[in-house]
């Protein structure tokens, strides 16, 4: 039963709605990607906050290719008490050609908008979110940025339609 519980609350709270962040009623842009290079382990720079990783830091994304053509996720993040959470999913390419529009679902046929607004010309950095501007993840290559790369990320967020003191920064 506590079991059962657990799962419920879990599945609750992803299913909640967030609240609207972003303050532009611009269509957000959608960058181009090369699955290929896309792939790999990414980490969290910053957020808005949502339900699903409340309490979490160090937070990283990691993309693999699956047999079935689909991509795995893996997203992994350290909890208050200093234990790993770690979530598994899928995801799918929706846009057009080579466009960075993907679902993601870990909750079987439940599937989120996860796109890719801008990524860094090597791949070495993305800003992922969704049309609705309820979710935002700044995702690097490197563990740790500068204070002058978390400047050049709040001014494209800022240009996004966000306010980056709302996200949640790694520390």
């Amino acid at each position: 039963m506590r079991l059962f519980i657990v799962v419920f609350a879990i599945f609750a709270a992803a299913c909640s709605e967030n609240p609207v962040y972003r303050q532009s009623t611009d269509p957000l842009p959608v960058a181009t990607i090369d699955q290929q290079r896309y792939l790999g382990l990414w980490h969290e720079q910053a957020r808005l906050p949502n339900s699903f990783e409340e309490g979490c830091q160090r937070a990283t994304a990691e993309y693999g290719l699956r047999d079935d053509g689909l991509i795995s996720v893996v997203n992994t993040c350290i909890d208050e008490r200093g234990e790993s959470r770690v979530a598994r999913g899928r995801a799918r390419p929706v846009g057009e050609g080579n466009e960075g529009k993907l679902e993601v679902s870990f909750f079987g046929p439940i599937w989120a908008k996860y796109w890719v607004l801008e990524r860094g010309e090597n791949y070495e950095w993305s800003i992922v979110g969704e049309p609705e501007g309820r979710y935002l993840w700044v995702l690097t290559r490197e563990q740790t940025i500068s204070p002058e790369t978390r400047a050049m990320f709040e001014q494209r967020i800022t240009r996004l339609g966000y306010r980056p003191a709302e996200l949640v920064w790694a520390p």
